[in-house]
């Protein structure tokens, strides 16, 4: 009941501007680690990343945080998978990454 609760109440925010990148990674990944389901939260957050206008803002283990969430809830979004994959091939250095970041 509580994280479905929560789940609504982020669905029902106008948007997640307020939002921060460690917060739409770590509410991902809370719901996926608890095994909760909530479709329309994960499609709340995968459109606000990928809105947004760059993702210089996250670090890696947050993107890796919220691929491996995405993954384990079984919420399929091509195109945040994309948008997370150029990111990561044109700006990050892999350096940055640890191994348990690329594991995910």
């Amino acid at each position: 009941p509580l994280f479905h609760k929560v789940a609504n109440y982020i669905v029902s925010l106008d948007n997640l501007h307020t939002f921060r990148p460690e917060d739409l990674s770590n509410v991902v990944h809370a719901f996926a680690t608890a095994d909760e389901a909530h479709p329309r939260l994960f499609e709340k957050v995968s459109n606000r990343i990928i809105t947004l206008g760059n993702l210089k803002s996250f670090k890696p283990h947050q993107l890796s945080h919220v691929l491996w969430a995405f993954s384990k809830a079984g919420e399929s979004n091509p195109k945040l998978h994309v948008r997370i994959a150029d990111h990561i091939y044109l700006f990050c250095k892999l350096e940055l990454f640890e191994p348990s970041d690329l594991s995910a």
